[in-house]
């Protein structure tokens, strides 16, 4: 396991940024990857699962993942699709019933940029900075756990709960309500974080020792999105894409923190 730390002190050091070496990575790998991604952003829009413009925003992020990571990049990211994908679908007309369900013409560029845009940012430096891939990395996949893990949270609790209870105070609330959580919910939040992590380090995106760390953090940030929704959200202070966004940041920040204090304490 590289040492973490020792990579965040040596970027008060010179490092060599070759734009040669820069140009060659994209070239090399840039073709491959706009393949890819607008391929899937291709079966995404015919599937009604995004908008054109959901389309194209999940286009960049896909290329920014695969030019830090390599094709593999592509496999979370895939995941968290299929993920949402399924979970979404599930027990649709039991969310129409409830006036939870999602609409139809699928997710706008807002929404894919606030659940996409914390993992994207942080792969984007490992394309100048590969000496940095590993913590970068571990930041991006902590956030597409997140975006995975607060969905499928989501999704499955208005499928399949009974009850659900605002995150503040533990008081029963009507299913769907920004801030209110379910047991079933919560545990599929954690399993689908977990599923993202796991992936990512079967593709070697991530060293498997970190995916305790991706699963927990993806997991951290979906509990503070339901706590920004209950309180912001509902006091109309904030929107839905602005929580996401920020749950999806805080995902990426604990992942950076707990991988340095690990390396630190020697665990």
């Amino acid at each position: 396991m590289c040492c973490l730390v020792e990579e965040a002190r040596s970027a008060f050091e010179p490092c060599d940024t070759d734009s040669t070496s820069v140009t060659s990575l994209i070239h090399s790998s840039g073709l491959p990857a706009a393949v890819v991604a607008i391929g899937f952003a291709v079966v995404a829009r015919t599937m009604g699962a995004v908008t054109d413009g959901g389309a194209l925003v999940g286009i960049i992020a896909a290329f920014v993942l695969m030019l830090a990571a390599g094709i593999s990049g592509f496999v979370p990211l895939g995941t968290v699709f299929l993920l949402t994908l399924l979970t979404t679908r599930w027990g649709y007309e039991r969310k129409q019933r409830l006036g939870v369900a999602e609409r139809g013409r699928g997710r706008t560029a807002r929404q894919v940029l606030a659940n996409l845009g914390a993992s994207a940012l942080c792969a984007l430096p490992v394309i100048w900075f590969w000496q940095f891939s590993e913590v970068l990395l571990l930041a991006a996949i902590a956030a597409l756990a997140e975006a995975a893990a607060d969905t499928v949270s989501s999704e499955v609790g208005q499928a399949i709960a009974d009850r659900a209870y605002m995150i503040t105070d533990f008081r029963q609330a009507p299913i769907g309500t920004n801030g209110a959580i379910s047991v079933e919910g919560t545990l599929s939040g954690c399993i689908a974080a977990s599923i993202v992590a796991c992936v990512s380090a079967f593709v070697g995106v991530v060293s498997w020792p970190w995916t305790p760390v991706v699963a927990v953090a993806g997991a951290a940030g979906m509990l503070l999105d339901s706590a920004l929704g209950a309180t912001w959200e509902n006091s109309g202070r904030m929107g839905n894409d602005a929580v996401n966004f920020i749950s999806t940041v805080f995902a990426a920040d604990l992942a950076l923190v707990a991988a340095m204090v690990i390396e630190r304490v020697g665990i």
